[in-house]
């Protein structure tokens, strides 16, 4: 009796074997482990490993149809490290399993080539209540806050040393539910033979990086982050691939994952390999790895990683290859997309899914049956160029960019955004966030208060890099932890704490979530004086944000308002506590019936420097703090 059934062959060919990790791979069973692979254009195909002794002819596998082969091998047990040798031609290669759910550390010539017979089941989670009350799409009408994390960065052991997932557990968690924010994304975690690519050259998908531990051990690092109340948003790359010949890449000697089309095969960006969204069984490998972090891992949320590079046939390319139609979009990704998200929202509804697409392609965050791509968010990637851009600015001149400031009030409400200060703007030369910001320490604090008062005032979700909650000086780098002595600086300190009330207010304020144009309102904006204010409503509250990009304040500024009343002064990122001047202000001003801009009323406020100030209208109770 084989292992591989009728109706598995039948639903790997047609593209919709969702869960193949349940059968390709190595499976333990009594006496050993089933094994299975795709390999259509091989001639023959063995596992050696510990339990054979290495042996290419004690465990060669039998074609079964559809491009797969199976077998027994007899003697496998938890731990047993194996690899596939694989003829075609007369040649033999030897390759990682694309199921492992482990691979061995590199050790001399194996690089990542080993995997480990594990069973990932053996994990007892006590995260019940988090996955029964989790939100999924309902977060479009919650709260979402994410602190991005780089596990081998935030912080070391020993000098040079990450922490592991086991380890890291717990600070993380302490530090995040501290500082307010409701989730954590992790850069990719899936195995990476190159360490400086972050995680996004992956050559194990299902399997966790050795870096940080086992599996059970990231399974741990999950369900502790669940357990204090904190969703985990997974980094998964599904565009590219690692070049490594133990991978993926010409793995049954044909481009088998990859494109046969040499303008399409390889990406100009980053030399790996693009895969070939038009072959069911490459959708099935893609599709299932995306429901294996969310089943077997109890991910919340998988970010979708450079997007934009799988839309375009000519990304980045002067040389490429038009679709069916002689168009530049890449009809088959797409397909793909739409695909990999209607499975995810039909198997985990109170999951989601994000997408970083940094063009103008429509409908990202519509969905399929709308003619969407399917994303739950998209990264807006123009708020976070032009905010930093302006911001850039010396404040003399930021009159003559504020069209920067204001352009995305003008689109915010065609896709369900996040607005993301990633890692991607504090690597490669660009400098860490502090020393985007002009002028001397308190100015860089200051600028730094007011940008993340606007990032948390704006329609949308927020994300920020970690490091940038204290002011980060040194550009990121992967190979050293976070400079966390900062935080013995009382300016980066209280950095830290405007970024906890910041999250504290979002969390208890609805009109911070009602991300529809019916919950905006332009207020006023002033570009000679960089002044901006715009005001976020629910049915429950209203809240103006009114924001001095300039470094001196402004007095008696006539500000219109939509609804008569007082509006007391909720956060204030000038105050004391925050490391601000402390300029005195009222406790909340009143209106006058007197016209402003659009509005009847008004109120006459004085305006600190660099500063935002987030003032609630009074027919709303105070908060309790």
């Amino acid at each position: 009796m084989g292992w591989l059934s009728t109706e598995d062959r039948y639903y790997w060919d047609q593209g919709e074997f969702e869960d193949s990790y349940e059968r390709l791979g190595a499976h333990l069973a009594p006496g050993g482990a089933w094994m299975a692979v795709w390999a259509p254009n091989a001639d023959a195909v063995s596992v050696i490993g510990d339990f054979n002794g290495w042996q290419v002819d004690k465990c060669v596998l039998q074609h079964t149809g559809a491009g797969l082969w199976e077998g027994f091998a007899h003697g496998a047990e938890p731990g047993h490290r194996y690899k596939f040798r694989i003829w075609r031609g007369g040649y033999a290669t030897d390759k990682a399993d694309p199921y492992a759910f482990a691979l061995e550390p590199p050790q001399g010539s194996n690089t990542h080539g080993l995997a480990a017979i594990i069973d990932p089941l053996t994990y007892q989670w006590g995260d019940e209540d988090w996955m029964q009350r989790r939100q999924g799409p309902a977060t479009l009408h919650g709260p979402i806050s994410v602190y991005e994390v780089h596990l081998g960065s935030w912080r070391h052991g020993a000098p040079s040393e990450s922490l592991s997932y086991r380890a890291i557990a717990v600070p993380l968690a302490d530090h995040v539910s501290a500082l307010g924010f409701t989730h954590v994304e992790l850069l990719p975690v899936a195995e990476h033979p190159y360490y400086g690519s972050w995680g996004y050259q992956v050559v194990g998908y299902y399997a966790p990086t050795f870096r940080h531990g086992s599996p059970s051990d990231l399974m741990y690092l999950i369900d502790t982050l669940h357990q204090r109340g904190i969703g985990v948003i997974l980094d998964w790359v599904p565009a590219h691939f690692a070049v490594d010949p133990q991978g993926l890449v010409w793995f049954d000697g044909s481009a088998l994952y990859e494109y046969e089309d040499e303008k399409m095969r390889t990406h100009p960006d980053w030399g790996t390999c693009i895969f070939d969204y038009s072959k069911p069984q490459v959708r099935n490998f893609l599709v299932s790895n995306a429901l294996f972090w969310l089943d077997k891992y109890h991910v919340d949320a998988l970010r979708v990683d450079a997007v934009a590079s799988m839309l375009y046939r000519d990304y980045s390319r002067s040389d490429w290859t038009p679709n069916e139609f002689g168009g530049n979009t890449n009809l088959e990704a797409i397909h793909f997309l739409k695909k990999a998200n209607e499975a995810i929202y039909r198997r985990f509804p109170t999951a989601f899914t994000l997408a970083e697409e940094s063009t103008a392609f429509p409908r990202v965050t519509a969905p399929t049956y709308d003619d969407g791509l399917g994303f739950l968010y998209k990264w807006n990637m123009g708020w976070m160029h032009d905010i930093l851009a302006y911001l850039q600015q010396d404040p003399a001149y930021r009159r003559y960019h504020h069209g920067r400031l204001t352009f995305s009030f003008m689109y915010t409400f065609t896709e369900h955004y996040l607005l993301p200060l990633s890692h991607d703007e504090v690597v490669h030369g660009k400098g860490s966030l502090w020393n985007k910001m002009p002028g001397d320490a308190w100015q860089k604090a200051a600028s730094l208060r007011i940008l993340y008062g606007h990032q948390w005032g704006h329609p949308g979700k927020n994300m920020l890099f970690m490091g940038s909650e204290f002011g980060q000086t040194s550009e990121w780098n992967h190979d050293r932890a976070l400079d966390w002595e900062l935080v013995q600086d009382p300016l980066r300190a209280s950095l830290m704490r405007w970024i906890t009330d910041l999250n504290t207010l979002y969390r208890r304020s609805p009109a911070l979530w009602h991300d529809e144009s019916s919950g905006w309102l332009w207020l006023a904006e002033h570009a000679d004086h960089n002044l901006l204010a715009y005001q976020r409503a629910s049915a429950e509250q209203s809240l103006a944000i009114v924001l001095n990009f300039a470094p001196l304040p402004r007095h008696a500024w006539r500000l219109g308002v939509p609804q008569p009343g007082t509006y007391a002064v909720r956060l204030n990122s000038d105050a004391g506590v925050y490391g601000g001047s402390g300029m005195s202000l009222p406790a909340a001003w009143t209106s006058d019936p007197v016209p402003a801009g659009d509005h009847e009323h008004s109120i006459l406020v004085t305006l600190p420097p660099l500063a935002v100030l987030y003032l609630e209208h009074s027919r709303f109770p105070a908060y309790p703090w």
